[in-house]
C-alpha cells in the first residue's frame, strides 16, 4: 500500500509540470510569430525597387530570313511589367515564352483510376478595358486563339474543350465543345475579364495479356489496415474481368522491402476479398499484393502496396510529456510481472477464420510482452492452447482451424521474462460467420446515344444494395460476343459514358455488382445501340440572299443548317423587321419545306432584314445572323439575277464538285451559262475566274486545288444582256479527303448481276441515298434496282446492261449533300487474242498459254489455282511477256496435285479481264483441250479370240457426253477419238427425238458431236440420249441433266449472258470483223490446192493473223497468205492428210477483235467426202 500511494502522489505532480511546460511553449510560440512578422514586413519595404534591366538587349546583325530571339533580364520589386515595341509602335507578344507569373499559368491534373487527365492553361488576362482591346484588336471583342497538344498516336482517346470566363463580377462557362481534333476556335466574350480554358482528354487503357491463357486479371485496390508488431489486415477489390471462368479465390503474396523475394502468405485459396497476415517481425518494411485464381491458374499480380512498417500502434500513449519524457513503465516502481489482458473479443469474423482482439494489461511490467490465446468449447470447462507454437507479439491473433457452427470461448495471457499472468476474462461465445452471399446483379440497363465515339450507359442497382462498393462494365459489337472491360475501377454511381467506340458500330452492354465477397453474374444484355451523335436542334442557316422582288413580294434564298443535329431538317421558319426597328415579326405559321421562300405584303420603297429559323423532330434551332437590308423595289434591270442554294459534293484532296440553283429572275432573257470564280483562305476580296467561257450545266468540278487548302467560291449567271450580279460566298471548304470517306465500288453478285456499291461514313435515321445519272437524271427504276443494307450500305443493281447504262453515275446522302461519290460506268476490259491453249510434248511436259493484246509496265497478274493464289515453283514455271501480252505455265510433269481450275486475273490501270481453265483428270484435259506435238496414240487397241478362233480387235469411238455454259444457253457435247463419214447421230430428249428447231441445233465437226439449247428453262430438266451409228452397230451416251448439274450450269449461263450483254454493245462500229466468213467444214482431195478467203472490215485496217491448231502459220512455200485492207485469203499448196485440222483467221484493232473457224478434211483418192462438209474442187 506504501508503494501503491507514493507512486499515485508522483504521478499527479508530474502532470502538473506537463501542463506548465504546454502554458509556457504557448507564450513563447507567439512571441516569436510577432517578431517573425515584423522582420518580413521590414524586409519588403527595404526591397522594394525600381524597374532595372540587369542585361539588357543587345544589336544583332542577321541574314534575311533567319529567326531572331531578343533577350534581355529584368529585375524589381515588385515584378515589372514588360512592353515591347519597333521603332516606337506598340508590339502584341503573341509567345507563350514569357516568364512573368501574371501572362500565364500552367497546371497538370493526375490522372485517375479512369484516365481522365486535365490540362489547364490560362491564355491571356487583362487588367483593364484598353489592355483588353490591345490584344483583341477589334471593336467586336472577337478572341481568336490556338491551343496544340501533342498526344501520342497510339492512344485512343476523346477530346472535351470547356472554356469559362472570368470576371470580377461571376465565372460563367461560355460553351463546351467535344471534337476529335482540336486546331482553332473563336467565341464572343460577354464582358472585360480573364479567359481560361480546360482540355480535359479521355484516354483508353486495357489490361496485359494474362499470366496464363484463360486466366483472371489482377485484383484493384489492396489496402493495408490495423498494422501491428507481427499482424496487418489486408483487403481488395475483385478484378474486373473474370477470365475463361469465374474466379475462385486469391492468393496474397507479401515482400520484406531490399530482399525482393515475394513469399506467399495463405497455402489455401481465400475466396474473400480480405485476409488477415500474421507472424511479421516488428520493425520490418513489408509490400503486400494478391492473384485471382481461377480454373486456368493464377493471374497477374495486383499493384503493390506502398510499403508498410510493422510496429506497436499503442506505443505513442505510454508517453505522458514532451520535453520530459516519462513511460508507464517507469512509474510502476517494483511490478515485474505482467497483469493479465482485458477486452478479449473478436474483431473480424467469415466464414473461415476469426481474428481475436484484447486490451494490453496496465501495469504490464517493464519487459517486452507476448501472449498465449487459450480456447475452449463453449459449455465445457478445458482449455488448450490455441497459439501452439507461434509467438504472439501484438493484440491480434487470427484463428483459423475452427468447425462450423460451434461455439468457442477464448482466453489470453500475458508472458514476460518475469512470468506469466494469470489468464485474462473469458470471451463472450464466438463462432465462424456465415459465408457472404454474391451480391445480386444490376437490372434495367439502358444505352443512350451521345457522341459519335461514346454511349451513355444507365442501369439501376439491386434491392439490395448492402455491401456494394461498387460495377463494372462491360461492351461487345453486337452479334459477336467478344467482350471487353470498360472500368478498372469499380463506379459507386449508376451512369458512366463509355468512350472509346467505333462510329456507326452496333454495340451491347452488360453490368456486374462489386462487393468483398466477389462480382456478381452479368446482367441482361442491354438493347443494341447504333453509336452516333445524339439528337439535337439543328445550327443556324445562313447566307440569306434575295433571289427575286416585285415590288410587293421578296423571294429569299438561304443556305442549309451546317449540322442538322443528327435528324433531317424539316422545315424552316422566317422572321422579318423594318430597318431602324428592333422587333421581329413572324412571316410564317407553317414550315417552309424548301430552302427559299415568298414573303407577301411587303411595302415598296422599305427596307428589309430577315432572319432564318432551321427545326428538326427535337425541336426550332436558334436563328441565322440578321440578313443585310433588302430594298423592297420591283427588278427591272436585263441581266439575271443571282445563283443560290451552293452546294459541294465529292470533296476530295485536290478537287471537289459545285452544284448550285438556277437564278429566279432570268432578266430580259434566258440564262445561257453561268461563269464561276474562286478565292483562296479568307480573302474575300480576291477571286480568280475558274472559266473563260459560260458552262450550260449547274454542276461543276473543280480540280487542281491544293490539298489541304481552303477556298470560297461563287456564280454567275449570263444571258444576252450580259452577266448578273455574282451568289453569296460559298462557306469555307478544304480541299481534303474526309476521314473514313467511300469511294463506289463496282461487283457482281451471286445472281450475276452487275452492281454498284456505297457506304455512308455518317447517316441518320431518316437519311436515303439519292441515286443519279450524270449528275442530274434519276436513274431508270426499269433498267435498274437501287436497295439499303444494314442501314449503310447503298446498292445500285443493273438488271438487264446494256449500252444504254454506261455513264456517270453519284450517289448522295439526302440531308447531307456532302456525303457523295461518283462512278464512271464504262466497259474497260483487256482483249484477248487466245484464250487458255494447251501443249503437251512426247515426253509428257506441258504447256498452259494464253495472249492478251499488249500491255503496259504497270500491268498486274494474278494466277489463282483451286481458289489459292500461286507464283513459280521448281516443277511449274510462270512467265509474263508485258509486251506482247503473253501467260505461260510450264509443267516438267503432271501430277494429281496440279488437277483443278486455273484462272488468271489481268489488270491494266482501270481495264481488267480473267479467263479460266477447268480439268478433272489428265486423260479428259488433253482429250478436250490438248494440241499435240507430233504423232501418239489418243487410245490403244484392245482385242479379243472368239470360240471360233476370230480375232475381234476394238476401240472406243467416242467419250461420255458432257455439259458446257455459253452465253446463249447450254452445249451437250461428245469428244470424238476418230471420224467415220458414214457415222450418223441422233439426239433424244425424254425417249423423244429432238429435230432442230428456234432453241435446239445438233451440230457435228470431226472432233466432236453436239447440241445447242438456247435459252435453257426449268422445262429442259431430264435425261438426253445421243445415238450413234457407225454403220453396222448402235452407240448411245447419256446425260442427266437436273439437280445441281443444272443449276451449276445455268448459274454459269447467267454470268456469261451478262457479261456478253454488257462487253458487246460497247465494242464500236468499226471493230475489227470478219463480214463473210469460211464454211464449218470443207473437203478437199489429196494433192489438190486449197485456196481460203475472208473478207474483214475495221476502222483501223485490222491486223490479220492465220492460225492451224491455234498457232501461227508462217508464209512458206505450202502456205501462201495475202493481205489486202478488206479481204485476206491463204493458199494451201498440195494439200495432203496430214493438213487436216482447224485453221482460224484472227483479225483485231485497237476497238476489239473477232476470229472465224473451219476445219478442212483431206480424203484420199476413191474415197468420199465427209457427208457434212463442202466439198472444194
Amino acid at each position: 500500500d506504501y508503494h501503491r500511494d507514493k507512486w499515485t502522489r508522483f504521478g499527479n505532480e508530474a502532470e502538473k509540470v506537463e501542463l506548465d511546460v504546454i502554458r509556457n511553449q504557448r507564450v513563447l510560440r507567439t512571441r516569436a510569430d510577432k517578431l517573425a512578422l515584423r522582420k518580413q514586413v521590414f524586409s519588403r519595404k527595404l526591397s522594394r525597387r525600381a524597374p532595372d534591366f540587369a542585361v539588357p538587349l543587345r544589336a544583332h546583325t542577321v541574314w534575311e530570313g533567319m529567326m531572331v530571339k531578343l533577350c534581355c533580364t529584368v529585375q524589381g520589386c515588385p515584378p515589372p511589367t514588360l512592353t515591347w515595341y519597333k521603332d516606337g509602335e506598340l508590339l502584341t507578344i503573341c509567345s507563350e515564352n514569357s516568364e512573368q507569373k501574371n501572362s500565364e499559368h500552367k497546371s497538370l491534373g493526375q490522372r485517375s483510376n479512369w484516365g481522365w487527365e486535365s490540362f489547364h492553361r490560362k491564355l491571356i488576362k487583362c487588367d483593364s478595358e484598353c489592355e483588353m482591346k490591345n490584344v483583341l484588336k477589334a471593336p467586336s471583342y472577337h478572341l481568336q486563339m490556338g491551343l496544340i497538344l501533342e498526344i501520342p498516336p497510339s492512344l485512343n482517346s476523346s477530346f472535351f474543350l470547356f472554356l469559362y470566363f472570368c470576371s470580377p463580377v461571376y465565372t460563367r462557362r461560355i460553351i463546351v465543345y467535344s471534337l476529335r481534333f482540336l486546331s482553332w476556335f473563336q467565341l464572343p466574350l460577354p464582358s472585360l475579364g480573364c479567359l481560361s480554358v480546360q482540355l480535359s482528354l479521355f484516354c483508353l487503357s486495357s489490361d496485359a495479356s494474362a499470366a496464363v491463357k484463360g486466366g483472371p486479371a489482377s485484383p484493384l485496390a489492396v489496402e493495408v489496415s490495423d498494422v501491428n508488431k507481427d499482424y496487418v489486415f489486408l483487403t481488395w477489390q475483385p478484378p474486373s474481368a473474370d477470365g475463361a471462368s469465374p474466379v475462385e479465390g486469391y492468393y496474397v503474396e507479401r515482400c520484406a522491402l531490399g530482399q525482393g523475394e515475394w513469399v506467399r502468405c495463405n497455402a489455401h485459396v481465400q475466396k474473400m476479398c480480405h485476409f488477415p497476415v500474421f507472424g511479421l517481425k516488428e520493425g520490418t518494411l513489408y509490400q503486400f499484393r494478391v492473384r485471382a485464381v481461377n480454373q486456368a491458374g493464377a493471374g497477374r499480380p495486383s499493384k503493390a502496396t506502398e510499403p508498410v512498417l510493422t510496429s506497436d500502434p499503442l506505443e505513442h500513449t505510454r508517453t505522458m510529456g514532451r520535453t520530459i519524457t516519462i513511460t508507464k513503465d517507469e512509474l510502476e516502481g517494483q511490478v515485474k510481472a505482467p497483469f493479465p489482458p482485458t477486452n478479449v473479443h473478436a474483431c473480424e469474423v467469415s466464414d473461415t477464420y476469426v481474428v481475436l482482439s484484447w486490451t494490453e494489461p496496465e501495469p504490464r511490467g517493464r519487459e517486452p510482452l507476448t501472449f498465449y490465446v487459450e480456447r475452449s468449447l463453449a459449455g465445457r470447462g478445458s482449455w488448450d492452447l490455441a497459439s501452439l507454437d507461434l509467438v504472439v507479439s501484438s493484440p491480434r491473433f487470427p484463428v483459423f482451424d475452427l468447425q462450423k457452427e460451434t461455439q468457442y470461448h477464448f482466453r489470453v495471457r500475458s508472458i514476460n521474462k518475469y512470468g506469466v499472468s494469470d489468464p485474462s476474462e473469458p470471451s463472450a461465445p464466438i463462432a465462424l460467420g456465415k459465408p457472404q452471399a454474391l451480391p445480386a446483379p444490376p437490372h434495367s440497363v439502358l444505352a443512350v446515344r451521345d457522341t459519335d465515339t461514346s454511349v451513355l450507359l444507365q442501369w439501376k442497382e439491386p434491392n439490395d444494395n448492402t455491401d456494394i462498393l461498387g460495377y463494372y462494365l462491360y461492351y461487345s459489337e453486337a452479334g459477336k460476343q467478344d467482350w471487353k472491360t470498360v472500368n478498372n475501377k469499380p463506379l459507386t454511381k449508376t451512369r458512366f459514358t463509355v468512350h472509346g467506340l467505333k462510329t456507326w458500330k452496333e454495340y451491347v452492354f452488360r453490368v456486374k455488382s462489386v462487393s468483398r465477397a466477389g462480382n456478381s453474374r452479368y446482367s441482361d444484355e442491354s438493347q443494341p445501340i447504333v453509336v452516333k451523335s445524339a439528337l439535337s436542334v439543328p445550327s443556324p442557316p445562313s447566307a440569306i440572299a434575295l433571289l427575286l422582288c416585285t415590288g410587293s413580294e421578296m423571294v429569299l434564298g438561304w443556305r442549309a443548317p451546317s449540322s442538322n443535329g443528327g435528324n433531317p431538317v424539316r422545315g424552316y421558319y422566317l422572321d422579318q423587321r423594318e430597318t431602324g426597328t428592333e422587333t421581329w415579326k413572324e412571316v410564317n405559321v407553317r414550315p417552309a419545306k424548301e430552302k427559299q421562300f415568298k414573303v407577301s405584303n411587303l411595302t415598296s420603297g422599305c427596307f428589309y432584314q430577315f432572319r432564318v429559323f432551321a427545326a428538326n423532330m427535337v425541336g426550332v434551332g436558334k436563328p441565322s445572323d440578321a440578313s443585310e437590308a433588302f430594298l423592297c423595289e420591283k427588278w427591272t434591270m436585263p441581266e439575271p439575277g443571282c445563283p443560290y442554294d451552293l452546294e459541294f459534293r465529292e470533296v476530295r484532296n485536290g478537287s471537289l464538285v459545285l452544284g448550285w440553283a438556277t437564278p429566279l429572275y432570268e432578266g430580259r432573257s434566258p440564262v445561257t451559262g453561268y461563269l464561276l470564280e474562286i478565292s483562296q483562305g479568307d480573302q474575300l476580296d480576291s477571286w480568280t475566274s475558274l472559266n473563260k467561257k459560260p458552262i450550260s450545266e449547274t454542276l461543276y468540278k473543280v480540280s487542281g486545288l491544293q490539298a489541304g487548302q481552303t477556298y470560297r467560291l461563287r456564280v454567275s449567271a449570263v444571258n444576252e444582256a450580259g452577266v448578273g450580279p455574282a451568289s453569296l460566298p460559298s462557306e469555307p471548304v478544304a480541299a481534303q479527303t474526309r476521314p473514313g470517306t467511300r469511294d463506289i465500288e463496282v461487283g457482281v453478285d451471286d445472281d450475276g448481276f452487275i452492281f454498284l456499291g456505297f457506304e455512308a461514313v455518317e447517316m441518320n435515321d431518316e437519311s436515303k441515298f439519292l441515286w443519279s445519272k450524270n449528275y442530274t437524271e434519276p436513274t431508270d427504276a426499269e433498267r435498274t434496282k437501287t436497295e439499303t443494307r444494314q442501314n449503310r450500305w447503298a446498292v445500285l443493281t443493273f438488271t438487264d446492261p446494256s449500252e444504254e447504262d454506261l455513264g456517270l453515275y453519284t450517289v448522295e446522302l439526302s440531308d447531307v449533300p456532302q456525303i457523295s461519290a461518283s462512278y464512271d460506268f464504262t466497259a474497260e476490259v483487256i482483249a484477248l487474242k487466245s484464250g487458255w491453249q494447251v501443249e503437251v510434248s512426247e515426253k509428257g511436259a506441258m504447256r498452259l498459254w494464253l495472249q492478251t493484246e499488249s500491255l503496259s509496265d504497270s500491268a498486274e497478274l494474278r494466277l489463282i489455282c483451286n481458289d489459292r493464289e500461286i507464283s513459280s515453283t521448281p516443277h511449274r514455271r510462270i512467265n509474263f511477256d508485258k509486251a506482247k501480252g503473253l501467260v505461260e505455265i510450264l509443267f516438267d510433269q503432271l501430277s494429281q496435285d496440279d488437277e483443278g481450275s486455273y484462272t488468271a486475273q489481268l489488270r491494266d490501270g482501270r481495264a481488267k479481264n480473267q479467263c479460266t481453265l477447268v480439268f478433272v483428270d489428265q486423260s479428259i484435259f488433253i482429250i478436250t483441250c490438248c494440241v499435240s506435238q507430233g504423232p501418239y496414240f489418243q487410245e490403244y487397241l484392245t482385242w479379243s479370240v472368239n470360240e471360233d478362233c476370230e480375232l475381234t480387235i476394238k476401240s472406243l469411238s467416242a467419250g461420255p457426253l458432257r455439259i458446257q455454259s455459253t452465253a446463249e444457253g447450254f452445249r451437250l457435247y461428245c469428244a470424238l477419238k476418230y471420224y467415220i463419214n458414214s457415222l450418223k447421230t441422233s439426239w433424244f430428249f425424254r425417249e423423244k427425238r429432238i429435230d432442230q428447231d428456234a432453241r435446239t441445233k445438233p451440230g457435228s465437226s470431226m472432233q466432236k458431236v453436239w447440241i445447242d439449247i438456247s435459252n435453257p428453262t426449268e422445262n429442259d430438266k431430264g435425261k438426253y440420249t445421243l445415238e450413234m451409228f457407225d454403220g453396222k452397230e448402235t452407240h448411245k451416251g447419256l446425260f442427266e441433266l437436273s439437280g445441281e448439274v443444272f443449276a451449276e450450269a445455268l448459274l454459269e449461263h447467267q454470268r456469261l449472258k451478262i457479261l456478253a450483254q454488257l462487253l458487246s454493245p460497247v465494242l464500236p462500229t468499226d471493230r475489227a470483223k470478219v463480214t463473210k466468213g469460211l464454211p464449218d467444214v470443207v473437203a478437199i482431195m489429196e494433192g489438190k490446192s486449197l485456196c481460203l478467203t475472208c473478207f474483214i472490215d475495221g476502222d483501223p485496217a485490222p491486223e490479220i493473223f492465220w492460225l492451224r491448231n491455234d498457232r501461227e502459220i508462217p508464209d512458206q512455200a505450202q502456205f501462201t497468205i495475202t493481205k489486202e485492207p478488206k479481204r485476206s485469203s491463204i493458199t494451201i499448196n498440195k494439200v495432203n492428210t496430214e493438213d487436216s485440222g482447224k485453221y482460224s483467221i484472227f483479225v483485231c484493232n485497237k476497238h476489239g477483235s473477232e476470229t472465224a473457224d473451219v476445219t478442212v478434211s483431206v480424203y484420199k483418192q476413191g474415197d468420199k467426202p465427209p457427208a457434212n462438209a463442202v466439198e472444194m474442187v
